[in-house]
């Protein structure tokens, strides 16, 4: 369903941050409940004075509701965003709104200079699909052009050229496209990728066999994430890289792959102008890598069967050349991640950290009278109301710590907004004690646990159980670890430095309707609605759950915050070295 705003009357009022009352005035408010802005001074403004297009919510309280969330989820994914895309001028609009709905419930601003923003330089870069293109030439059958969209989607990480071009290069099957040295397993053994096109499949070896003993079995490493694959082709020389898409080790169907990288697509400025990366990346899908590897004499299923082999060798697809082009158009803008705090009284300089993604994909090109925005409804308007609910929640509270709520940008281009925030953070690493990622909760209801992505990481999950002991509810793993979903999210970049994260959200026990049901949504969402125009907020969703789930997360930091305490990683976690050193100031 789409919100039924009246957008005339919005826009004359956008501007004034009224209809704020029916809460408790929170220190430095005024009477209408609206922060008093600060003396002016050389920096930016504190509170954004325009871009707001949606007025803010009335009557949220410090207690945590399905209203105020609702509320929060409706506006920001409202089609007057146009599917938040970063660095758009609707698109960061919404970073406004983000920015003085958390001033209004009383956070402090968090950013540089003053403001609540951290400015994230970034390039879109828009393939001219007309001009650009992938050629095979198989024996036999010649040049196959492909079609972009259905057989194939490619792009450049070349950000200095607005042509990026190469010819006949030869084409190598390199099985999962993984160096890791700690698993014995290295598919590059023995190839000189350099001037060359290579072919891989999605996720890993232990995927495929679902040998516990082989990377982590079914549970996807990030060796199988499609970002380190892209990285490790560059690293070897290779011209191009190309992934085999296959819906289950993916884990979401082909329509994702061609909806997520159709339009623009977003990067960080790179120091080297992307010089490092190969000239172009894609996918293909499974019908076109058959009819490829077909080409050559070979056969997918044959391929999958020799790449998940301890000692795989490279397979060069005999007679098979490829040659690309990318005219692309190159846009230098700036985004922002939105920062807000509430400063603690006995430790302040050591922070409890939230994080949620504001950003979605944006509107992409279609046809006339068709839905072509991406609300991002669930993905994620969910987790950055969120985060702002429990920053109210929070606020009325007596705070030992200081924390930090941090909305990030550019998480659908590969977690980047994340990445840069980790790369310059605002509050060091070793001074931030535990942080909780929210990303995409689906509306369907309470469920009997709450589930763990990434489970077996660290000490925030045993204060998650006891927290949901109080719920009556348990602690799941995560139901679909093959998917990835731990590297899937920005979490992940700060657990990288080494803090320790806990990303969890609804289970799938639903109160009514069991595992069978819970399973069910997620699936519909997947297919229907995830990286979709459907992804859209309905005044039917059912809340109870997300309250549950948001209420029991703003517990877990709310102990933290009144408290001494510093999480760990579990023994033997993978980034535990890293946190040790940090805390030790190495």
């Amino acid at each position: 369903m789409k919100p039924d705003f009246k957008y005339a009357a919005i826009a004359a009022s956008a501007l004034i941050l009224t209809a704020c009352g029916g809460k408790d005035k929170a220190p430095g408010e005024d009477g209408a409940g609206v922060p008093t802005p600060p003396e002016k001074s050389e920096t930016e403004p504190t509170v954004p004075n325009d871009g707001l297009l949606l007025p803010l919510p009335s009557g949220t309280t410090a207690e945590i509701t399905a209203s105020d969330l609702s509320a929060r989820i409706k506006a920001l994914s409202d089609d007057i965003y146009e599917g938040r895309a970063p660095g758009t001028k609707v698109g960061e609009n919404s970073a406004d709104w983000i920015a003085a709905e958390m001033a209004r419930v009383g956070l402090e601003p968090a950013g540089e200079n003053g403001t609540y923003f951290q400015t994230v330089e970034m390039v879109n870069q828009t393939i001219r699909d007309a001009a650009s293109g992938l050629t095979f030439d198989m024996p036999g059958a010649g040049d196959r052009r492909v079609n972009l969209g259905t057989d194939a989607v490619i792009w450049t990480k070349r950000q200095n050229a607005d042509l990026v071009e190469f010819s006949d290069t030869d084409v190598v099957f390199v099985g999962y496209g993984v160096v890791a040295p700690e698993y014995g397993w290295n598919d590059y053994a023995g190839l000189d990728a350099t001037g060359k096109t290579v072919v891989m499949l999605v996720n890993d070896p232990g995927y495929a066999t679902g040998d516990a003993d082989l990377f982590k079995g079914k549970a996807m490493t990030y060796y199988g994430r499609w970002t380190y694959k892209f990285e490790e082709a560059a690293r070897q020389g290779a011209t191009a890289a190309i992934i085999i898409h296959e819906t289950a080790p993916a884990s979401y169907p082909w329509e994702v792959v061609s909806g997520s990288w159709s339009g623009a697509q977003s990067d960080l400025v790179r120091s080297d102008g992307g010089a490092e990366r190969t000239m172009m990346e894609g996918w293909i899908s499974t019908e076109f890598a058959n009819e490829l590897l077909t080409g050559a004499n070979l056969t997918l299923e044959d391929m999958k069967a020799v790449a998940k082999m301890q000692g795989f060798e490279y397979v060069p697809l005999s007679g098979v050349t490829a040659s690309g082009q990318i005219m692309q158009t190159i846009d230098r803008l700036e985004s922002r991640n939105v920062a807000g705090k509430i400063t603690g009284e006995t430790t302040p300089d050591e922070y409890v950290l939230y994080t949620a993604h504001w950003d979605h994909l944006g509107k992409k090109p279609g046809d006339a009278g068709e839905d072509n925005i991406y609300n991002g409804a669930v993905d994620n308007a969910t987790g950055t109301a969120a985060i702002i609910e429990i920053g109210e929640a929070m606020k009325a509270q007596k705070l030992d710590r200081s924390v930090l709520f941090l909305a990030v940008t550019l998480e659908e281009s590969g977690l980047l907004g994340s990445a840069y925030y980790a790369e310059n953070p605002l509050v060091a690493h070793n001074k931030t004690v535990a942080g909780v990622n929210l990303d995409g909760a689906l509306p369907i209801g309470r469920s009997k646990d709450m589930e763990v992505v990434g489970f077996g990481a660290s000490e925030l999950e045993d204060r998650l159980k006891a927290v949901l002991a109080k719920q009556d509810r348990t602690v799941t793993p995560d139901a679909r670890p093959e998917a990835g979903s731990f590297y899937r999210s920005d979490h992940i970049s700060m657990a990288k430095k080494g803090i320790p994260m806990l990303y969890a959200g609804g289970g799938n026990d639903l109160r009514k309707g069991g595992v069978a049901a819970g399973e069910a949504a997620a699936a519909s969402y997947t297919k229907d609605r995830y990286h979709k125009p459907g992804d859209e907020y309905s005044d039917d969703w059912d809340m109870s759950g997300f309250v549950e789930d948001v209420t029991a997360l703003y517990q877990v930091g709310l102990e933290i915050a009144q408290s001494d305490a510093w999480p760990t990683w579990y023994e033997g976690n993978e980034f535990e070295g890293i946190r040790k050193a940090s805390i030790a100031g190495n």
